[in-house]
């Protein structure tokens, strides 16, 4: 089969980029390369590039095609897959701060981002600046002599809160500061980073793009220059995805847009009922045409994932009694996957996350409705 001109279209590199039957003995599934060696052919030793893959921590056939569907759906030149979604994270920021400079993030960040700048780089004098990142002049403010990176997530992850990416991208580059967001919530099909000006794009790939819940990866993605840096940091660290966890995010790819229309979907159908529930307060969900950000999100993602929180008007014991009287949602810090999770923050604000899953959307809703009533 010849290779079909997919023309960046986002159903068609899900389907096949990369899969290239005929150097596969034509499978439609290309086969997991369970190497750690690819030895070089001898009328090429010498050569300063023999040979495209030699050693599977540096690169590895399986996981080559996962980072060219996840480059071709970020509209970026190249993308480098890892272990995990922290260590993507810490090689991309590894890969552009040294001792003694400065980073701005938003203060919605994702935890484990904030534990590495805290108890790890401050170790070599690396600072490390919040902003709530809603308006473009907490950044300019933020932003020192030695600032390097600034690091978005948006939406985050709990709250839900955006930035504007263009305008912090537009910034950033006047700077000379290198831009990072983590893009797990939008995923490459609902928000492109790299089109608007953000320099490397992250996945934490054991949610939506697995979607399984059956593995840990993470992957980024940027410019060939700024990869090949990532990848460099790496291949020192280690943090390399294996092989048969790349074939299974392949699979997964396969059906996210089907995944995140359908979840999509169920959130939004969730959100609206939760909105006029007596024991709830407020809905975080960039989709709701209530949502503070709301012409921000139009302006740049096309949709809509799963992930919402809302906060409950009850005590903390309520809250908690809330959580362990649901039936169809499991409980469980992460998201993305096929099945609904329900996740209790609590504080003043009585925060629960959910994830809605691919289960029946009535059904879902039954079911938080049913536990919502129940608070007295």
């Amino acid at each position: 089969m010849s290779s079909p001109d997919l023309s960046c279209n986002d159903a068609n590199i899900l389907a096949h980029l990369g899969d290239e039957y005929s150097a596969h003995n034509d499978a439609v599934v290309p086969p997991v390369y369970l190497s750690s060696l690819f030895v070089v052919p001898k009328e090429e030793l010498g050569a300063s590039k023999p040979g495209k893959f030699s050693y599977s921590r540096a690169g590895n056939p399986t996981v080559d095609i996962f980072e060219q569907k996840v480059a071709a759906l970020e509209r970026a030149e190249e993308a480098a897959a890892f272990s995990s979604g922290m260590a993507a994270i810490t090689s991309s920021i590894f890969a552009n701060i040294k001792a003694g400079e400065h980073i701005v993030a938003v203060d919605t960040v994702y935890g484990g981002m904030r534990h590495l700048v805290q108890e790890y780089l401050s170790r070599f004098n690396v600072e490390v600046s919040y902003v709530p990142g809603d308006r473009i002049e907490q950044f300019e403010e933020a932003i020192k002599p030695n600032t390097k990176i600034i690091y978005l997530e948006s939406p985050s992850s709990i709250v839900f809160m955006l930035q504007d990416l263009r305008a912090v991208a537009e910034l950033a580059k006047k700077k000379g500061i290198i831009t990072i967001i983590d893009n797990s919530w939008a995923t490459p099909l609902l928000q492109k980073p790299i089109t608007m000006g953000i320099d490397i794009s992250l996945h934490s790939a054991s949610k939506y793009l697995g979607g399984h819940s059956d593995i840990v990866a993470g992957v980024a993605a940027g410019s060939a220059a700024m990869i090949d840096k990532i990848r460099n940091v790496r291949s020192i660290y280690g943090g390399t995805l294996q092989p048969m966890e790349a074939w299974l995010a392949i699979r997964g790819l396969r059906t996210l847009k089907l995944r995140v229309k359908t979840e999509g979907q169920t959130a939004m159908f969730i959100a609206k009922k939760l909105e006029s529930h007596p024991r709830v307060r407020k809905v975080n969900y960039p989709g709701l045409a209530s949502y503070p950000q709301r012409s921000l999100a139009l302006s740049q993602m096309s949709g809509f994932s799963s992930p919402l929180s809302f906060e409950l008007d009850c005590s903390e014991s309520e809250g908690m009694e809330f959580v362990r009287r649901i039936k169809w949602f499991a409980s469980g810090p992460s998201w993305g996957g096929f099945e609904s999770l329900i996740y209790w923050f609590g504080g003043e604000r009585r925060l629960v996350r959910i994830h809605t899953g691919l289960e029946d959307k009535e059904t879902l809703w039954k079911d938080l409705k049913d536990s919502l009533d129940e608070i007295k």
